[in-house]
């Protein structure tokens, strides 16, 4: 698994998580300032599509996650 494709799974999950614990009609439900994480996680993967950097890249190369490409052709 390469950086690309657990930075789209991190990602994936903490906007899960953070939906289920911040919505309302969720049996998970919490509080609602947890959509602020929503749209923390939203925010870095806009920004992170203009300039090609993103910190959870960096810490999971420093970690040992090979950097290949996140789409292979078929």
């Amino acid at each position: 698994m390469t950086v690309n494709r657990v930075v789209r799974i991190i990602a994936g999950f903490f906007v899960l998580l953070s939906l289920a614990l911040g919505v309302e009609a969720s049996p998970l439900f919490q509080n609602v300032n947890w959509l602020w994480f929503t749209a923390f996680v939203g925010a870095n993967l806009f920004q992170s599509g203009f300039t090609n950097w993103c910190l959870m890249d960096k810490i999971l190369t420093r970690l040992g996650v090979p950097a290949g490409a996140s789409c292979k052709s078929a």
